[in-house]
């Protein structure tokens, strides 16, 4: 990829993004911070992200295509490139049918949406594509610099990459509590997948790498919630996500969760320690 994003990021909604975290990530080492949960299609808070760092790369993961006009976020891509030359990426997806009113032909939207960003001469080289199924995963290596899955396991990682090939973008999201009691870790997990494990785009990727419907069942169960939110020390977890890297990613993105805004930096500060 045209920026360097280095083999760990950290995600994030801008709710605890601020100066501080950013600022003392970059500092701890890790390559990329990446602004979740739908930003606004000004792109303003990747733009804090940027202004409070000095050379750590700024992803989007991901700009929402029913929420944001493509002309609009592409006018806000080449904003932040004038000010902050060669550190963001782009990263855009489909949303979820059940949060959307007006929900069409998922495929045929993306593929518009990537039309209008063309249009918008966002290169294909600085954007990526929020992908699960095989189909999208292709349409994100022929259109983009290549995949940004979210909710996955090293188990989808593998499989991504040989959709892909082997020269295009793959970095995966894991989310990660640093706590070493089982029962405390996976009922954070639970709490936090609630409103996740009710959206088919990710129940339905999940199955095909092998869960059932009882996995689903009461907040999930303890084997799901185990593969999605790893869970004790930070050597462990450190094992966790070098997993999804031996699986065929460029770049894990780790989400803490537990804690909330520079709360954030301790456990991220001793994750470091181990993974660089």
């Amino acid at each position: 990829m045209a920026v360097e994003l280095g083999r760990f990021g950290v995600w994030h909604a801008a709710l605890n993004w601020g100066p501080e975290l950013a600022a003392g990530l970059e500092s701890a080492g890790y390559g990329t911070l990446w602004l979740g949960s739908s930003p606004a299609e000004d792109l303003r808070d990747a733009e804090v992200l940027l202004a409070s760092t000095n050379s750590v790369a700024v992803g989007t993961s991901i700009v929402n295509m029913w929420k944001s006009d493509a002309a609009a976020v592409a006018a806000s891509y080449h904003r932040l490139e004038e000010l902050h030359p060669g550190r963001f990426v782009l990263g855009v997806g489909i949303g979820h049918r059940e949060r959307t009113g007006e929900y069409k032909s998922p495929y045929e939207t993306i593929v518009d949406y990537l039309d209008a960003l063309d249009e918008g001469k966002v290169p294909v080289d600085r954007r990526a594509l929020a992908a699960l199924g095989p189909r999208v995963l292709k349409l994100a290596a022929a259109r983009t610099a290549g995949a940004i899955p979210y909710l996955t396991t090293p188990e989808h990682t593998k499989q991504a990459r040989e959709v892909l090939g082997e020269d295009r973008l793959l970095v995966p999201e894991q989310k990660v509590v640093l706590e070493t009691d089982e029962e405390i870790a996976r009922t954070v997990g639970r709490d936090y997948l609630a409103g996740y494990l009710q959206l088919s785009n990710y129940t339905n990727n999940l199955k095909r790498l092998g869960f059932s419907d009882e996995d689903f069942e009461d907040g999930g169960s303890d084997r799901l919630i185990d593969a999605l939110v790893l869970h004790g020390t930070a050597v462990e977890v450190a094992e966790g996500l070098t997993a999804h890297l031996e699986a065929g990613a460029d770049q894990v993105v780790i989400q803490q969760l537990g804690k909330e805004g520079p709360d954030l930096l301790p456990g991220y500060e001793a994750l470091a320690t181990v993974l660089f």
